[in-house]
């Protein structure tokens, strides 16, 4: 059969609809689990101050008390492993605790300085190393993200060129519709209501992986695989380091350190302090203190092992790409502006989870209405959405009864896996409306037995409690009555993608 020639190509809004699809397809299922888990990483540490709600608080703490605190810390340690840094997380807003962490463990540190108990925010850790890491090895797991980071940019970009009208009809909403027309209206009018913060997100999601690429090419070609080296000229600036001595000496002197920033910086706040290579000659100490009205996560200030002061590495006034450089974080993390940022990128996080969710179930509806269906991935994508934050209260219920060293991590890609090989083999008996009244019950759970057991006065335990049972009893609210109205007669139907009701 011959084709005509001058028959006319596919044009950009098919080429691009074409692409939008294909990555959607590829990707879907991970940049939903980076979009659910990075909404709650938002909060890292208000999850951490629920999770943990009887470690000791110190809203403020003397250099003195840091110093015992680092020394006691540092003599726990006597046969491990040598520590090659070691960090103290000064008190802050959203979390008023003092931590010391090594290369081998972390300890909550009193007022007096002395170690009140390990840090053991486990499911916390969980959440956050599955958005940063996808719980793959460091480096390989950042790389992994800034994949994903790109493909959300160009899924974006792609679904802005592929829909010409979505600009004009950003208002139109049309909720009581058909099925799939309310949740065309609802993925649209999402993507372009939070178009440029996920494009925001997603490029410095994307920086922050891949970025470790280059440097680590960079680090093995010229500086030996040492990669502090190569990350200096940005975040040590033209600071110099110390030359390596491994030979013993006594605790640097950061109560010295403390005192010299109160009195030089006194409009600023420390939130770290970094001792690198303790306890040998060649030890330094950096101070990380935040800027107010500043999108850097900070900047640093150097002293020697005797506390002296020796100058900062200019991430607040150095270079336009090393400010940048140093905002990047932030951006992406809504760490900047408090409580009311934070509230923004939960619903930010939220919208971008909902406008992935219905991308795959949209173009599933399309596939059944064409009389392609694809029952087994509809229950797969099904179990994706739905299990997914069904897996993350489960974790915290796994950490909660079985203690802080439970694996949560296997535990989630063992039940996920275990999940989507159901829905594989069994799809008819994928329910997505009970797995949301699973879910909804789950966080009324989770919601009450915490408040009682915890019995935490703290705002956000309480906070996060309300938010918890809210959102359950919403998704019951909405399921249960459906549920209830079904006839048990009612001959079996095909799961519909994403679990939205037929029609």
């Amino acid at each position: 059969m011959k084709t005509d020639a001058s028959a006319p190509g596919p044009t950009l809004v098919q080429r691009a609809l074409s692409g939008h699809a294909s990555i959607g397809l590829l990707a879907g299922a991970l940049i939903y689990i980076l979009c659910v888990s990075g909404m709650l990483v938002v909060v890292h540490e208000r999850w951490q101050r629920w999770e943990e709600p009887r470690a000791v608080e110190t809203p403020t703490i003397a250099p003195a008390a840091v110093q015992r605190g680092l020394e006691a810390v540092l003599a726990s340690e006597a046969g491990k492993p040598k520590t090659t840094h070691l960090y103290v997380h000064m008190p802050t807003d959203g979390l008023p605790r003092t931590v010391v962490t090594t290369d081998t463990g972390a300890a909550y540190i009193d007022g007096q300085g002395a170690i009140a108990a390990p840090e053991a925010h486990a499911w916390t850790e969980f959440v956050t190393n599955l958005h940063i890491y996808l719980h793959l090895p460091q480096i390989l797991g950042l790389i992994v993200v800034g994949i994903f980071g790109v493909m959300l940019a160009t899924l974006t970009i792609t679904g802005i060129v592929a829909h010409p009208r979505i600009f004009r009809d950003a208002f139109r909403l049309r909720a009581r519709g058909g099925r799939q027309l309310a949740q065309a209206d609802w993925h649209n009018r999402l993507g372009v209501w939070t178009l440029p913060f996920a494009l925001a997100i997603a490029l410095t999601g994307a920086f922050i992986g891949l970025g470790s690429v280059g440097f680590t090419l960079i680090s093995n070609a010229y500086h030996g695989g040492d990669l502090e080296r190569t990350y200096a000229p940005i975040f040590t600036g033209d600071m110099p380091e110390p030359t390596p001595d491994p030979r013993p000496a006594p605790a640097p002197n950061v109560a010295a350190a403390l005192a010299t920033m109160a009195t030089r910086f006194p409009e600023l706040r420390p939130t770290y302090v970094v001792v690198h290579e303790p306890l040998t000659r060649s030890q330094h100490v950096q101070i990380i203190a935040a800027h107010p009205r500043r999108l850097i996560y900070g900047e640093n200030y150097m002293f020697d092992a005797a506390g002296s002061f020796t100058g900062i590495t200019g991430l607040s006034q150095g270079s336009v790409g090393r400010q940048v450089a140093a905002s990047t974080y932030g951006l992406h993390f809504g760490s900047f502006g408090g409580l009311a940022v934070e509230l923004a990128y939960i619903a930010i996080g939220l919208a971008m989870s909902v406008v992935t969710g219905t991308g795959m179930s949209i173009w599933l509806q399309k596939r059944r209405r064409r009389g392609a269906a694809s029952p087994r991935l509809e229950a797969l994508w099904s179990v994706t959405v739905w299990g997914v934050p069904i897996l993350f209260v489960a974790a915290y219920w796994l950490r909660a009864l079985g203690g802080h060293e439970m694996p949560l991590a296997l535990a989630f890609w063992a039940g996920l896996g275990v999940a989507a090989v159901a829905a594989m083999i069994w799809p008819a008996r994928i329910d997505p409306r009970a797995l949301r009244i699973g879910l909804g019950a789950m966080l009324i759970l989770t919601s009450m037995g915490h408040a009682v057991l915890a019995a935490s006065p703290l705002p956000d335990a309480v906070a996060i409690n309300l938010a918890l049972a809210a959102s359950g009893l919403l998704i019951l609210a909405i399921d249960a009555p459906a549920l209830l109205r079904a006839r048990p007669d009612a001959p079996a139907q095909a799961p519909v993608a994403a679990g939205l009701p037929a029609e």
